[in-house]
């Protein structure tokens, strides 16, 4: 739809009302006299899992990177959580993580994580937005398509339509972003517009989610731990966690990669925990009380859209958060990366200014493409250590799967490569420092005397074998 418009530069307009949605809003709240959310679900107040947020039932993990950006706009964030039991803490000391060749170290980084579940995270943020005076949070929307000058190059507002009363309103606005997740309708929208979509890069996981809510005892033997159990791809298609919510609770998920069953039953979910490696996840679903049915959820694939690419690209109109880059969520790297997106565009916006926004989406994609390179690319290529991955693949991905292996292994017995592995996990330092010469020549080390052990445990067997074999004989 065309419409004119007289762009005052002070009116904004976020589409979605999810985590990525809230965290635009607060940093447009900065720039803009007005932003009005708009979101698709009804709105209550409290915590709560909606229809379109199939996923926030299962595992959140808030990692120190995301939870760094955040308390820069809601500073009493990290007081809210301890004043509702939320567990919270130094990631790399809070986590037992079994990896199947054993538990990584426990290590200090500095770094503070928050364990929590996505309805009361999502919850204390919009209560934070809604409080701001120029942010508007109206719920029960859809937005059915943008809004456009006559030349069509540039964005100036949305078409929504009110669920309630079923009635049409065109809302003008200077500057609209699109939050609304994996199924944005943006690439429907700029081809009305006359615009090519964006290259999409897509690397299947098809991950199944078994997700129960459990009782937790002040007296548990795991106290506030971060449960994680993921065995090397070559084990096993399972994985699981659980973690400490808030109202003294655990919440267990049990994964299934590529086509894994998973259980649908209380037995079937104990037996699942019991197949692991580990007996920790177990131990929780045998000696705790349910609180909930089983709760699934399937996630087929990485999805990226590379906006940066295209050439042509209306002026006064963005995109963010999953809606420009979906990851595999057991890398519990989403809600992070929707909050450093967010830091950029308020970064840019300090730089620009309002008034240039003609130059804005250019710049913006770009730097939101370096923002979300490095977890597309970690979770892609973990992903491809499955055979039955198909996608995009890059190259060097096998060499480098092998190196992590052993990098991996290596954060069993050495404090140091944890340290920095944890490091990077939580999306606070790059990889490359993974191949730092300190971190290589340590990695290298522990294959060497992993190789050394079989070997020496290999020649001990063959002894045996040779001292006995003559009774076996006389049998």
């Amino acid at each position: 739809m065309t419409t004119h418009s007289n762009q005052s530069n002070k009116h904004a307009i976020v589409i979605g009302g999810s985590i990525a949605g809230m965290l635009t809003a607060r940093v447009l709240s900065n720039h803009f006299d007005r932003v009005t959310v708009i979101e698709r679900d009804a709105l209550n107040d409290g915590p709560e899992a909606r229809k379109g947020q199939p996923q926030a039932r299962h595992l959140h993990a808030l990692l120190a990177g995301g939870l760094q950006t955040m308390t820069r706009y809601f500073p009493d964030l990290i007081h809210e959580f301890q004043r509702h039991g939320e567990a919270q803490g130094d990631l790399g000391e809070h986590i037992r993580w079994h990896i199947g060749s054993g538990y990584r170290q426990t290590v200090r980084t500095g770094l503070w994580s928050a364990i929590i579940s996505r309805p009361f995270l999502e919850w204390q943020i919009r209560r934070r937005v809604e409080a701001l005076r120029n942010v508007e949070v109206r719920s029960g929307g859809n937005v059915e398509s943008l809004l456009a000058d006559e030349t069509r190059q540039r964005v100036t507002g949305v078409q929504v339509m009110w669920r309630k009363d079923g009635q049409r309103e065109a809302m003008n606005a200077d500057l609209v972003i699109d939050t609304s997740g994996r199924g944005s309708h943006t690439p429907k929208w700029l081809a009305a517009l006359g615009y090519d979509a964006a290259p999409e890069g897509v690397v299947t996981c098809k991950i199944t989610y078994a997700t129960c809510l459990f009782s937790r005892q002040p007296n548990d033997p795991l106290g506030d731990k971060y449960v994680m159990v993921t065995p090397p791809a070559s084990d096993t298609l399972k994985r699981a966690g659980a973690f400490p919510l808030e109202g003294d609770r655990w919440q267990v998920t049990l994964v299934g990669v590529h086509g894994e069953p998973m259980p649908i039953d209380g037995d079937a979910f104990m037996a699942f925990a019991k197949s692991l490696p580990t007996l920790d996840v177990y131990n929780i679903v045998a000696n705790n009380e349910p609180l909930t049915d089983i709760m699934h959820h399937k996630f087929p694939s990485n999805l990226r859209r590379f906006y940066e690419k295209l050439t042509r690209f209306p002026t006064g109109y963005l995109v963010l958060g999953d809606a420009v880059c979906s990851f595999n969520p057991i890398f519990g790297q989403g809600m992070t990366s929707a909050a450093m997106q967010a830091h950029a565009l308020d970064e840019l916006l300090h730089e620009m200014g309002v008034e240039r926004l003609d130059g804005l989406a250019r710049r913006y994609f770009r730097s939101v493409a370096k923002v979300v390179d490095i977890p597309w690319k970690t979770a892609a290529r973990e992903d491809f250590r499955y055979k039955d991955t198909t996608g995009d693949k890059q190259l060097g991905t096998d060499l480098l799967n092998a190196y992590s292996s052993a990098l991996h292994r290596a954060t069993v017995n050495d404090a140091v490569v944890c340290e920095a592995f944890m490091r990077v996990v939580n999306m606070v330092d790059s990889p490359a420092i993974l191949f730092r010469p300190q971190i290589l020549w340590r990695v290298l080390r522990s294959e060497l005397h992993r190789k050394l052990r079989g070997r020496s445990q290999r020649s001990v067997e063959t002894s045996q074998f040779t001292v006995d074999q003559p009774a076996d004989t006389v049998r």
